[in-house]
């Protein structure tokens, strides 16, 4: 055992090393994962770390979805809610029935109830993948919000579909008429469990006696308290978890004070990262044995499935994107009237964006060793090889290919997100000057404190920096520099509501919102430190 732990950390620093990598190089970094794992599959003498399946998709699953539900944009999400959901339940169902009627003919002894379980691992994009790819690059901020989105909702629907598969598997029998009720039922029992649980932790946020600590803390056992809680009536507890996390998120300025967002940033920035890395390091130690045992296939034969299967979720993907972007915009004059017609190279790329990543992996990962009877689980192997084969040719060849694509058709930015910024920081300057004008005393110490701060406004109006510029206050006295720190963070608090006034009115983006909020959080840490 202490061995395996320590050919593990090892391995878990060597990940972190290929991140180090790919920030150098510019490329995604799930692309250097996937690559990862097959290196650690070529090194002679790895041992094997088995781990019990539904260890896998209790521990990886609920963090991974809590934090894509926190970093969601609500309002931009509720905006394209029409074609996130055509993605994230339309395209997946439809994916997955094609891979389950196809895997049928195409590997004997398959089940369609193996199908829809291939279909469902497969079938979700992973919104990581896409968004560290794009970082670097201007897309369009509809492009963007669209695949997040996707992959927030479409991981929920997928697993779901996952779910009923494995049932009908374990138990022999399967009926699409009930199978289709209970998922409905379990979805919305899910959401609305999520909502429930929600708002049990907002009270505990927002009302008890909390510390930074103590709220990252909560933070990190609440996907997991809305997993479980949903997953005891039997319902959906993936949604419980997507639901809590957006209703969360969309209040976290309320709930959380500056030191907790700075803190549970962070945290949660390392665990998501460290999680990423410990799942394609468990396929990695894994593969071996998968060769091994490839369910009656050999390895060309397996790898062949594999690129075919790859190819194919790529192809059914482009197929979906066009009439999915504009059949709508024919059949409802609404949708004409209310929404700008998509760019058809937006749509190309919307479609070339889906990489699969962790959340497969996981759910590959989680499948039962065997079924109820005891009889091995049928396939098993084959899933979780045809699964890394459409990770690993979607990540290397869609990742690579993609930021390309994006230079070559040059998109203009439509969004005028740099112009956006800039007006909103020239908006809260004025505010914020005007309410120094209004509500401060202009004598002794705070007058000459004012002077300071105003000026740090003004100057900011003047050159639109993207940092806060520092008041000199050398020379004076003790108390005006106490008085300054003291107004400073009154104007930052006033800040703070003025972007909560922006954000229900909709005038600005919420992506911007939440980079001038986190800013703010930055200065009052800075402030109070002095």
């Amino acid at each position: 055992m202490t061995g395996q732990l320590i050919v593990f950390l090892s391995l878990l620093t060597f990940v972190i090393l290929l991140h180090v990598l790919a920030e150098k190089i510019r490329v995604s970094y799930p692309v250097l994962l996937v690559l990862a794992g097959l290196v650690i599959w070529l090194i002679p003498g790895m041992p094997v770390i088995e781990m019990n399946p539904d260890v896998v998709f209790f521990i990886f699953l609920p963090p991974l979805l809590y934090a894509a539900a926190w970093q969601t944009a609500w309002k931009e999400f509720w905006k394209w809610k029409r074609s996130i959901l055509l993605l994230a339940f339309g395209l997946v169902i439809f994916t997955s029935t094609v891979v389950a009627y196809i895997s049928v003919h195409t590997m004997p002894g398959f089940t369609l109830a193996l199908g829809f379980l291939l279909g469902g691992i497969i079938s979700p994009p992973d919104a990581v993948a896409a968004t560290s790819v794009m970082q670097s690059l201007k897309v369009p901020r509809r492009l963007s919000t669209i695949l997040e989105g996707e992959s927030l909702i479409n991981d929920a629907s997928s697993l779901i579909i996952y779910r009923f598969a494995i049932a009908a598997i374990t138990t022999g029998t399967f009926s699409f008429s009930q199978a289709t009720g209970q998922f409905v039922v379990v979805s919305i029992m899910g959401i609305i469990i999520g909502l429930v649980v929600a708002h049990v932790l907002y009270v505990i946020h927002r009302f008890l006696p909390t510390s930074p600590s103590v709220d990252t803390a909560l933070t990190l056992i609440s996907p997991y308290i809305c997993y479980l809680a949903a997953e005891y009536f039997h319902y959906s507890g993936v949604l419980s978890v997507v639901t809590a996390g957006l209703f969360l998120s969309w209040r976290a300025d309320e709930i959380f004070d500056y030191r907790t967002r700075i803190q549970a940033i962070n945290v949660w920035d390392a665990l998501i990262f460290i999680l990423n890395g410990v799942v394609f390091i468990l396929i990695g130690l894994q593969l071996p044995q998968i060769i091994r045992d490839l369910d009656g296939f050999t390895l060309p034969e397996a790898i062949l499935l594999g690129i075919g299967f790859s190819v194919l979720v790529i192809v059914i993907r482009m197929l979906w994107m066009f009439p999915g972007a504009y059949l709508p915009r024919i059949l409802s004059k609404r949708i004409r009237n209310t929404e700008t017609s998509p760019h058809w190279k937006v749509v190309v790329l919307a479609g070339w964006s889906g990489m699969r990543g962790v959340v497969s992996l996981a759910a590959a990962l989680s499948l039962p060793l065997s079924l109820a009877n005891g009889d091995p689980f049928p396939f098993r192997s084959m899933i979780l090889f045809i699964t890394f084969c459409v990770i690993l040719m979607t990540l290397v060849v869609q990742g690579l290919t993609l930021p390309l694509l994006i230079r070559l058709f040059k998109i203009p930015d439509l969004d005028r997100l740099e112009e956006e910024e800039q007006k909103l920081r020239i908006q809260l300057s004025y505010k914020a000057i005007e309410h120094i004008e209004s509500n401060y005393a202009q004598e002794d110490a705070t007058r000459d404190a004012l002077h300071h701060i105003k000026t740090k406004y003004e100057k900011r109006i003047d050159h639109i920096n993207k940092r806060m510029l520092t008041a000199d206050l050398t020379g004076h006295s003790e108390a005006v520099f106490h008085e300054f720190n003291r107004i400073q963070v009154q104007m930052i608090n006033f800040e703070r509501k003025e972007i909560k006034q922006f954000r229900r009115n909709n005038e600005f983006s919420d992506e911007i919102l939440r980079k001038i909020e986190y800013e703010l959080d930055l200065e009052e840490a800075t402030v109070r430190k002095i």
